[in-house]
């Protein structure tokens, strides 16, 4: 297995949208398994592929306090939403950074497994809000879009000054900062 580096917001790599995974293959699962180490490593309870710089619609999350349920959830989309909740959300591509986001309090899942395979499931509290946060990833979103002009504008500059455009560097310690983030 590889860490991988992971983008740090504003890079405009952020916004770019995934594609559907049509190949369920070797290469796929090692690829996970890589995401997955690259997000335990940082550490993070959530990674979304494009934050490794790749196009392909797949997330990790693990919530769990001894982090042993991996899921890996590949094409994943949103089927049903309700409720609302608001939690502090961070984010592995946003070091330091948390800020309180509202998004659904229960949701319905459907995606494939690292073989291909359907199948759907329901989440509530801190799972949904990882997944919500990983499928906005996908889709180009960085948790920051929830908040006002001017707390991105000055999240912006601070990440611009403190890395200057360049990703976390999987060998690099993880920040203290980041721990636990999405």
């Amino acid at each position: 297995m590889a860490l991988l580096d992971i983008l740090v917001y504003p890079d405009p790599r952020l916004r770019r949208k995934a594609s559907e995974v049509s190949v369920f293959d070797e290469g796929l699962e090692q690829f996970a398994a890589d995401m997955a180490e690259t997000m335990y490593h940082a550490p993070g309870v959530g990674l979304a592929a494009v934050q490794v710089n790749d196009l392909r619609r797949l997330i990790c999350v693990d919530v769990s306090e001894n982090r042993d349920d991996l899921r890996v959830l590949v094409n994943p989309r949103i089927v049903e939403k309700d409720g609302q909740q608001e939690y502090e959300e961070g984010c592995l591509s946003v070091p330091g950074v948390y800020a309180s986001v509202t998004r659904a309090e229960h949701i319905r899942v459907q995606a494939q497994t690292i073989s291909g395979e359907p199948f759907e499931f329901e989440a509530e509290g801190l799972l949904a809000v990882c997944i919500q946060h990983e499928i906005d990833h996908l889709d180009g979103k960085v948790f920051v879009d929830y908040l006002s002009r001017l707390k991105q504008d000055r999240i912006r500059k601070r990440l611009v000054k403190e890395y200057n455009g360049q990703p976390i560097s999987a060998s690099d310690p993880a920040p203290a900062a980041s721990q636990g983030a999405l």
